[in-house]
């Protein structure tokens, strides 16, 4: 064998090497991409869970006497706000996780309301559909910080991927770039103050 031949015989393995290297690196991020995705849809899904209850929940608590109805009508408005906000998982931007997160924390806070008043009326306490519900949101509720900390687990795994050499280089040819998790609501690294 020449040393011409020799040349293109290394040169040869060198690029298959880099090839079979880039293939797999490409695929892999194509994966943990794909994982992101599936992450944030099963977020979607968890907050769908609650925002379909919220018309169950509402119609319940309507059949209590004299109940407050402002704090129904937020609870109304809050859950058709935060089913009007949409993102898809191919433009996860951090402005649009915090406006999903924002209309979702609304609605957090006025199912918040609903629960706090309710312990003023007994019998509404002791209504067995009431009881239902309530445990179905505990356990949706429970769903959703599960779903967030797999989402943002799952945006970890990426970034570090793509942010890591050599891959990096390679995410910055295909357009791969690092994603955004979900944050704590604003001031909630504030302790809350108990008054009695």
């Amino acid at each position: 064998m020449n040393s011409k031949t020799l040349l293109i015989v290394i040169i040869l393995g060198i690029v298959l090497i880099f090839g079979g290297c880039g293939c797999s690196g490409y695929n892999g991020l194509v994966t943990q991409d794909e994982n992101v995705k599936k992450a944030w849809n099963n977020v979607q899904t968890e907050y769908q869970r609650r925002s379909d209850l919220v018309p169950n929940l509402v119609n319940t608590v309507k059949g209590a006497a004299n109940f407050e109805q402002t704090t129904l009508v937020q609870l109304v408005e809050a859950r058709a706000k935060a089913t009007s906000v949409n993102i898809n998982a191919d433009n996860l931007t951090p402005e649009k996780i915090a406006e999903y997160q924002q209309a979702q924390g609304q609605l957090s806070g006025a199912l918040s309301r609903l629960l706090a008043v309710v312990e003023n009326y007994p019998d509404l306490k002791a209504n067995q559909n009431y009881l239902q519900l309530q445990g179905q949101l505990e356990g949706i509720e429970n769903g959703i910080r599960s779903s967030r900390n797999v989402f943002n687990s799952a945006v970890n795994d990426y970034n570090v991927k793509v942010r890591s050499f050599p891959m990096n280089l390679l995410a910055g040819v295909f357009g791969f770039k690092a994603k955004e998790g979900f944050k704590a609501d604003p001031g909630s690294e504030k302790a809350p103050e108990v008054k009695f």
